[in-house]
């Protein structure tokens, strides 16, 4: 069985919660979608547990740590955030060096997508693997989803969005909820959106996460000591307090 996560965003209260249910289940493959840092208070920590990972992927946040790239797509949330966390990686001294210095050879060695048990791996989408975002009104679109599964043989994890669903091949967009928190794979071509495990946006603050047991998906949703994590953020002067709130309602 494999778990697949995504956009834990520096809330280490949420990732251990998930780890610690990782850790429940008979998981022999855990695969980070990427974006482990921005918006939360915990850059480092979270870098360090996802660098015990099987697999960790490269997201749009850490492509603009690592490159020092503001980007047109940010919000100035997410721009002063990711100034706060470089602040965070600093190298200045020999304490920093030692500390930090793994952990930039770290982000630098994310890869953008990876292939494992007939599945596409990637942070955005297929056609773009970083940046992309895949929304539920895509299947309206249907030129651009008609692209994005030219890309995979079958299936393909996805996070960025940071809500849970299902596309299909056939323009149908499905809901964890319409599906009951399970979803079996088919013929049809399907792309699959794992959530947030740090930041939710599905309208449910539980960090979220997805297992998958061969041809079955299940959407998997846990608690965690949100409190702490809010508390941490509105301590930080350089994170909008906004990041505090928007975890307490999951938008």
């Amino acid at each position: 069985m494999q778990a697949i996560c995504s956009d834990v965003h520096g809330n280490l209260e949420a990732f251990e919660a998930v780890l610690q249910e990782i850790a429940r289940q008979h998981v022999t493959e855990v695969i980070c979608l990427g974006d482990v840092v921005g918006y939360g208070p915990n850059p480092r920590e979270c870098v360090d547990l996802a660098r015990g990972l099987g697999i960790t992927l490269q997201g749009n946040h850490e492509q603009a740590l690592l490159v020092q790239m503001e980007g047109s797509t940010f919000s100035y949330r997410a721009r002063d955030s990711l100034d706060w966390t470089r602040q965070q990686f600093s190298m200045r001294n020999d304490e920093e060096r030692a500390q930090n210095g793994p952990r930039w050879d770290f982000l630098g060695s994310l890869r953008e997508s990876f292939t494992s048990n007939s599945a596409l791996h990637v942070h955005g989408t297929p056609r773009d693997p970083i940046n992309e975002y895949l929304y539920p009104r895509d299947i309206y679109r249907p030129e651009k989803l008609e692209q994005m599964f030219e890309k995979i043989d079958w299936v393909c994890f996805v996070g960025h969005t940071h809500v849970p669903g299902i596309w299909t091949e056939d323009m149908i967009y499905l809901t964890r909820q319409q599906v009951n928190g399970r979803y079996r794979l088919g013929p049809k071509k399907a792309i699959i959106n794992v959530g947030s495990v740090g930041q939710p946006r599905d309208g449910d603050p539980r960090a979220s996460f997805v297992l998958r047991d061969d041809d079955t998906i299940f959407f998997r949703r846990v608690e965690y000591p949100m409190d702490t994590t809010v508390q941490k953020i509105r301590a930080i002067p350089e994170l909008d307090p906004f990041l505090a709130e928007r975890l307490q309602h999951g938008k």
